[in-house]
């Protein structure tokens, strides 16, 4: 009777777990599928490692930190990520694909979940790789330049690097989260680019208006963008210290999941 409880009790676990990764491998093949995946990052590699060249070449005996120079296309290369994230949900939604995930997979959280785990882990390790290439090119032109990164030192060359591609994860859930809220791929684009590149010029712009007005620019410093910016290469003396940023750019993930959760399962396909 022990065993009989105990695998009856075991078996709800087991059939989830068959689900989740099924629904894994659907949402890896849907990703790898598609044209614009492969142009995405395409684009990513050349704009990391064109732009972290171009800053090598012209102000490598700056003084500026050569793992910033690696790391410092991610200021353009979020926007990419966060695109990729809205279009990979939109596209379903403009095809009705979505209909037949749903059917198939009728708990809805188990699809947003696989979904944004497969998104977030193939930006995550693309990312790595990107900016492992990125150091390569770059490193030999450092070095001629007596400006070579000191890879022994982890926290200064290695943590940056992963940071960075962990933001690129995030930049991507963000625009996942925009793709189920909104549904349309010009509106999630348009929320996507407007969070992460646009928000942050217009809060900025409070700066030159007085002190009085600090409060609002203050306030640029929590978005995702700024955030990931004092996670990846921490400043003392500007935006947020890095367990802040952390905490940040987790709240924004927790938080776009948890909207795109409650509207995923309120709404019909």
């Amino acid at each position: 009777m022990t065993t009989i409880q105990a695998r009856a009790t075991h078996q709800p676990a087991a059939r989830f777990r068959v689900s989740f990764v099924r629904q894994l491998r659907s949402e890896w093949i849907k990703l790898a599928s598609l044209r614009s995946t492969w142009w995405s990052i395409a684009i990513v590699a050349v704009l990391t490692v064109g732009i972290a060249l171009l800053m090598a070449l012209a102000i490598g005996d700056s003084g500026m930190p050569g793992v910033q120079m690696i790391v410092s296309p991610i200021q353009f290369t979020m926007l990419l990520a966060g695109i990729l994230g809205a279009i990979s949900v939109t596209g379903e939604y403009s095809t009705g694909m979505i209909r037949s995930t749903l059917s198939a997979t009728p708990t809805r959280g188990l699809v947003l979940a696989a979904k944004a785990a497969v998104l977030a882990l193939f930006l995550f390790a693309t990312s790595l790789v990107i900016f492992g290439i990125a150091a390569a090119v770059v490193s030999p032109i450092l070095e001629s330049k007596s400006a070579a990164i000191d890879w022994s030192d982890v926290s200064g060359s290695i943590q940056p690097i992963l940071v960075a591609s962990l933001a690129m994860a995030v930049f991507a859930l963000i625009g996942v989260a925009f793709g189920f809220l909104l549904r349309s791929g010009a509106g999630a684009i348009a929320a996507t680019v407007g969070l992460l590149f646009v928000l942050p010029i217009v809060l900025s712009m409070f700066g030159m208006a007085g002190p009085s007005w600090d409060w609002i620019r203050a306030l640029g410093d929590y978005l995702p963008a700024s955030a990931a910016q004092n996670a990846i290469v921490p400043q003392s003396d500007w935006g947020l210290e890095e367990p802040i940023a952390f905490l940040t750019l987790g709240g924004w993930v927790a938080a776009g999941m948890l909207a795109a959760w409650a509207v995923l399962r309120g709404r019909d396909a």
